[in-house]
């Protein structure tokens, strides 16, 4: 029986939730989306949950999408996709927007792509020294999506974001720690000790309070994502339909550098 892509349990009020594709880096396929949404939307609803962690099995945190499977695979964007007239945002993304419950992020490794993004949905970030970070999408002819426009601003100030986004640059742990991407770096081997500390000291606190705290939070911060996701969603799958995206997708599963054209 395969294991299953994503985890989830429940230890001392914190839920954690595990990435669980190590051999592919913990990229994202189809099966995996469904069950990080279902999960993050499980620990809203769990009476057992009061924090949440969401992490992978190493050695990564997340490598993005799978490339091959969404980007390359059958259910890819085609020219004969019917039109859509508002567009949804990612479901796992708003399920991990709209988890009422205090969201930590450990970041084991890679965190790229919409790993990235994952880790922007958090509320809080601690990452281990072997973190690395990069908004890649640029790179294979795409825009972000929601959370690299709508958090990632307000982490890092419109200028880095504007860096990142523009660039795909790889950053590493301690520049992540220097523009506030994350608030800790620890050891390796001591991440998920500093994470479930860190989900206890929230988790003694009373739960409906810790709830109508982070709504405050996001109220006051970043409002609400779903216009933006849609349109990040609808560029998306725009863009996929460009010679640019599948040259990107191309020269990374041939490990050349893309030639880009603007068409």
């Amino acid at each position: 029986m395969a294991e299953e892509t994503v985890t989830y349990v429940v230890e001392d009020h914190v839920a954690i939730i595990t990435l669980n594709r190590p051999e592919q880096r913990n990229a994202l396929n189809w099966d995996a989306y469904a069950k990080l949404e279902s999960h993050l939307r499980r620990a809203v609803t769990d009476p057992e949950a009061r924090c949440v962690i969401v992490t992978g099995a190493d050695p990564a945190f997340c490598s993005g999408d799978d490339v091959r499977e969404i980007m390359a695979g059958p259910k890819a964007v085609s020219a004969d996709t019917a039109p859509v007239v508002r567009h949804k945002p990612t479901p796992a993304a708003m399920a991990a927007l709209e988890c009422d419950k205090p969201l930590i992020a450990a970041v084991n490794g890679a965190a790229v792509g919409w790993g990235m993004e994952l880790a922007l949905y958090a509320d809080i970030r601690i990452c281990s020294e072997k973190a690395k970070f990069a908004e890649l999408f640029i790179k294979r002819g795409l825009v972000c999506d929601v959370g690299g426009f709508y958090r990632l601003p307000s982490i890092v100030g419109p200028a880095k974001a504007a860096e990142l986004l523009f660039t795909g640059d790889v950053i590493g742990a301690e520049e992540a720690l220097r523009i506030g991407l994350v608030s800790e770096v620890t050891p390796h081997d001591q991440l998920m000790v500093r994470a479930r500390t860190l989900a206890a000291r929230i988790a003694v606190n009373p739960p409906l309070a810790l709830r109508y705290m982070k709504e405050g939070l996001r109220r006051g911060t970043y409002g609400d994502p779903r216009e933006l996701g849609g349109w990040a969603i609808e560029t998306i799958r725009a863009l996929m339909r460009t010679e640019d995206h599948r040259e990107g997708v191309a020269s990374f599963l041939e490990k050349r550098e893309p030639v880009f054209k603007g068409r």
